[in-house]
């Protein structure tokens, strides 16, 4: 075995690095080969208030990495005859029912995500009538036809299984996964037993803006819940037992989790899924199979998945082709992938002689971009702004301050200054690629001055715009804006999609394949009090 401990050091290094740069609180990391584990470490904080250091035996929520525990129970009872995952779903939920003019959704198209259903928002504590409000809701595609990702659909998958099987759905996880695979340190579903094992999880002081690792994270607000869609908790080291499982084809260490066949299935590209899709720069092609992502990249093949939860977040991620998979949670907000990709490369080229990968960079601002391309004055009617640039560093010039810019997308910045909260800048480009507008909130700017003209809009719509709230813990609120005579919904996090009006105050959210919607009304004084959201409502907040 090639000696790891100048990778393990690197590893060390940037994981410290990423947890000081995005504020992360506390993080625990498991490295594994197909065989044995290679490497387990805690780093920072289960709980800021009293310092309290992480260690590797606590318990992290694993959020939707659980999906792909659901995706093999319910191969295992294909296994057994038991049920047929190309059957709808209605045969095992007589009352299940979403609104169609298609086909019926069968347990394939939940477990790719392409049953064309809204993602769901966990309005209820429980997820029965969560799933028996699909109802409420319509199919906009053909079941198989889109990759729209989908956490009410596996909350339906779960039902399932207990329908098929008598069985509490943690209880089924415990007696086929978690107990043949030795996790002894897993519970199935988050309760307040668990509670006790768990570090702290944290959100960002801010929950209607973008994140700033500078702002502080202050405790997430505690759920229970047992939902198929991601109800697992544990550490990071039983979590790399499971990956060594996937690593192995579905083999454990007391036998076969799945079959050869079953495996296979799992882990096809069912929904063809694009780099981006990936959060990758490029790669050989990838999808999404049964609670799992695969990809081909430099000729090695990759699978994996993410999670999330209130206050934790999770991901894990294996090279197939050199046996080398890793895992990191953390406990608060922050990005757990960097360190999860790095891991994996550092530790292959240790394994294979090669020369170990330069520490990433602590800030990489426009993550390869030419700074230069968006450098420039942007004019609207109403005033201007100036973008500079020196080197790779943008700052953007306004009326209310100057602030540098932070990359957080594709042609999106954060202005590091309060006086720009709490929307991200966002520049457009034209069909050449060539910058040509800005957009910040309401407000748009053109590099030559000339605006697209404003094709007005009907005077309803100007009841709609502002910040609507809900006591929902995973989705607490959103804002509307107006601008250019177009509707759009702002996220907490900063992401735009744009409003196509369907009448009486609704509209579709996003392209026209999306099946999520939204609906205003209880409109007085010239505004709307009320915003449901596929199937959740929000009410008009007193803040800007």
């Amino acid at each position: 075995m090639p000696d790891l401990t100048e990778a393990m050091h690197r590893i060390d290094a940037a994981v410290e690095s990423r947890m000081e740069q995005d504020g992360i609180p506390g993080l625990s990391l498991s490295i594994t080969g197909r065989d044995r584990s290679l490497y387990d470490r805690a780093y920072g904080f289960a709980t800021i208030e009293s310092r309290m250091p992480v260690e590797t035996s606590q318990l992290f929520e694993f959020g939707s990495i659980g999906k792909s525990f659901t995706c093999i129970l319910l191969l295992q009872l294909q296994e057994e005859g038991r049920l047929d995952i190309h059957e709808p779903v209605a045969s095992y939920l007589p009352w299940f029912e979403v609104q169609s003019e298609f086909e019926q959704v069968t347990l394939h198209h939940l477990m790719t995500h392409t049953a064309g259903i809204i993602n769901g928002t966990d309005f209820p504590a429980d997820s029965r009538f969560e799933v028996w409000s699909l109802r409420d809701t319509k199919a906009t595609n053909p079941p198989g036809k889109h990759f729209h990702y989908s956490n009410v659909g596996y909350k339906a998958l779960g039902l399932v299984l207990q329908a098929v099987n008598g069985q509490p759905y943690s209880r089924l996880v415990r007696e086929r996964i978690l107990d043949p695979l030795e996790m002894n340190d897993t519970d199935p579903s988050i309760t307040h037993g668990t509670r006790k094992r768990l570090v702290t999880g944290y959100r960002p002081f801010y929950d209607d803006r973008p994140y700033q690792a500078g702002q502080g994270p202050v405790p997430a607000t505690w759920l229970e819940t047992d939902t198929a869609d991601g109800c697992i908790a544990g550490t990071a080291s039983d979590l790399a037992r499971y990956l060594r499982m996937l690593m192995n084809g579905g083999d454990g260490p007391n036998g076969r989790i799945l079959s050869p066949e079953s495996f296979a299935a799992m882990t096809a590209r069912h929904a063809p899924l694009a780099a981006a899709d990936l959060g990758l720069e490029s790669m050989d092609g990838g999808g999404y199979g049964y609670g799992l992502y695969s990809f081909s990249s430099d000729g090695r093949d990759y699978i994996g998945h993410s999670g999330g939860m209130v206050g934790y977040y999770a991901h894990m991620a294996a090279d197939l082709t050199t046996g080398v998979g890793a895992v990191t949670t953390i406990n608060g907000p922050g990005s757990q992938r960097p360190i999860v990709d790095y891991a994996i490369d550092v530790v292959r080229a240790a394994l294979t002689g090669e020369s170990l990968p330069d520490l990433p960079k602590a800030s990489d601002p426009l993550a390869g971009s030419d700074a230069a391309a968006y450098a420039g004055t942007f004019r609207s009617p109403d005033g201007s702004i100036r973008i500079t640039a020196d080197g790779d560093e943008l700052r953007i010039v306004a009326p209310e301050g100057s602030a540098p810019l932070e990359l957080r997308g594709k042609d999106a910045f954060l202005a590091l200054d309060a006086a720009f909260d709490p929307y991200l800048l966002n520049f457009e480009r034209d069909s050449n690629g060539t910058i040509v507008a800005a957009r910040h909130g309401s407000r748009s700017w053109s590099l030559d001055g000339r605006m697209s003209p404003d094709g007005g809009h009907p005077e309803i719509w100007t009841a709609y715009p502002g910040h609507y709230r809900s006591h929902n813990p995973w989705q607490t609120n959103f804002r509307i804006i107006l601008r250019a005579g177009n509707l759009f919904i702002v996220s907490p996090w900063g992401s735009e999609e744009p409003l196509t009006d369907r009448g009486d105050g609704v509209f579709r959210i996003g392209d026209e394949q999306s099946p999520e919607f939204i609906r205003f009304d209880t409109i007085v004084n010239g505004e709307a009090w009320r915003a449901e959201m596929s199937g959740c409502d929000y009410y008009r907040f007193f803040t800007p």
